[in-house]
């Protein structure tokens, strides 16, 4: 799977209808959305679907037809993120109407073109790199520990955050990909039997 570093926008025509396409992270979703709608007062339709994985580690999906005709728009702009197995990304594609109707299939056409074409720009622009999952822990460990800790962190590429400091310990968030959290959980438990939350 792959997911998306930062924005990508992309452009289709077809029949004077205007297709500008945002594949963004999802985390940046709603408020490209709400941005969108604000930026392009007078579009006809903000159509969109996204992809995602929860905590419980399931894929989440969703699309809005944004009252174009049911399955001309929402469902085929997924249907490409999922053949491109992205995830953690949603798609905005905001149609400006051209005066011509295009009918159910050339509606699943141009936001098909709309979903690949900005998917394609990101692909050029670097900006689509292999998903892994990232995870995060907490603990408390002693000060003189710190930098023994700091050091096996950035060697796994771990990022460490000093939450809050206490009378005998700091206590630490460690951020970073699953497998790496996992190797550094373990020589935690083996130097210092440390409880891991």
């Amino acid at each position: 799977m792959k997911t998306l570093i930062s924005q990508a926008e992309g452009y289709f025509e077809v029949k004077g209808s205007k297709f500008l396409s945002f594949l963004v992270p999802f985390s940046a979703f709603s408020e490209c959305l709400a941005l969108s709608r604000s930026k392009h007062p007078k579009a006809v339709h903000f159509v969109s679907a996204s992809r995602y994985i929860n905590e419980h580690n399931q894929i989440i999906e969703s699309f809005d037809d944004d009252r174009e005709p049911k399955g001309s728009s929402g469902m085929p702009s997924l249907n490409v993120l999922r053949g491109e197995e992205l995830i953690n990304v949603a798609v905005i594609i905001v149609r400006y109407f051209g005066g011509q109707l295009l009918g159910v299939g050339g509606l699943v056409r141009a936001y098909t073109s709309a979903t690949q074409n900005v998917i394609e720009t990101a692909k050029i622009r670097g900006l689509l790199h292999t998903f892994s999952k990232h995870k995060s822990i907490s603990l408390e460990l002693a000060y003189n520990k710190i930098s023994q800790c700091e050091y096996k962190a950035k060697q796994l590429g771990l990022s460490v955050y000093k939450d809050e400091f206490l009378a005998d310990v700091v206590r630490l968030r460690i951020e970073g990909e699953e497998s790496a959290i996992e190797s550094f959980s373990q020589e935690l438990l083996k130097a210092y039997g440390l409880i891991i939350h």
